[in-house]
């Protein structure tokens, strides 16, 4: 019997671990899920992205697309790419973006494989939420707002509502029923992509997105 077949063998016969009874674990990340308000917790998430090089910004529920024009006229994107077809989508008026074009994700990435690496600057997508404890966004991919939207383009702008921010990646597996069902993907981004592979030099934007701008809805009382 070769190494492979023992490996194999044993893996067959072995009783899979059984998962820590829900209450063990609560009371383990009890401790570390903190009582706080809203503010409290943008300005945890907040300070946690932002040492990892994020920008984050506040905006209204009712404005923050015209946040997101002036953002992108400020870094001088010419060209969104965005899910049309999502809630946040659906109030992005072109009028509204001078020196932008919005363009809409619509059919496969072979389609317009050349526009997104070549032809567009930015990404903007949704997020599921946050954690505070280390200032990572939550991102749920879907047919209408794939993950390349956050992967792809030079800049990612991720739109982040205030009260989906969690204490502990713990709590937002709990919050949102997670054990229920997954995406293919779901993607966990704290900061803009980065690599130290060459000579220990740490380079942005090697593998992904070398800007990351987090525009923050619903954090009334947060300090902008």
């Amino acid at each position: 019997m070769s190494s492979r077949d023992r490996i194999l063998a044993r893996l067959r016969t072995s009783r899979p671990a059984q998962p820590l009874p829900l209450p063990e674990l609560d009371a383990h990340y009890a401790p570390r899920a903190r009582n706080e308000s809203t503010p409290e917790r943008v300005a945890r998430f907040r300070t946690g992205i932002e040492n990892f090089h994020a920008e984050v910004h506040l905006a209204g529920e009712g404005d923050w697309p015209a946040v997101l024009a002036r953002l992108c006229a400020e870094k001088g994107v010419g060209s969104l790419m965005y899910g049309a077809d999502t809630v946040a989508g659906r109030k992005l008026d072109p009028a509204a973006f001078a020196g932008t074009v919005l363009r809409p994700w619509a059919g496969s990435i072979e389609d317009i494989k050349a526009d997104l690496f070549h032809r567009t600057d930015a990404g903007f997508t949704q997020t599921l939420g946050a954690i505070a404890e280390t200032g990572t966004l939550i991102l749920w991919p879907s047919e209408a707002e794939p993950r390349t939207l956050s992967l792809v383009p030079p800049i990612h702008f991720a739109l982040l509502d205030a009260r989906n921010i969690h204490a502990t990646f713990y709590d937002a597996i709990r919050a949102g029923h997670w054990a229920d069902g997954l995406p293919t993907n779901a993607l966990l981004i704290t900061g803009p992509s980065k690599t130290a592979d060459i000579q220990q030099t740490l380079a942005y934007g090697a593998h992904g997105p070398k800007e990351l701008i987090v525009i923050v809805i619903n954090a009334e009382g947060a300090v902008q």
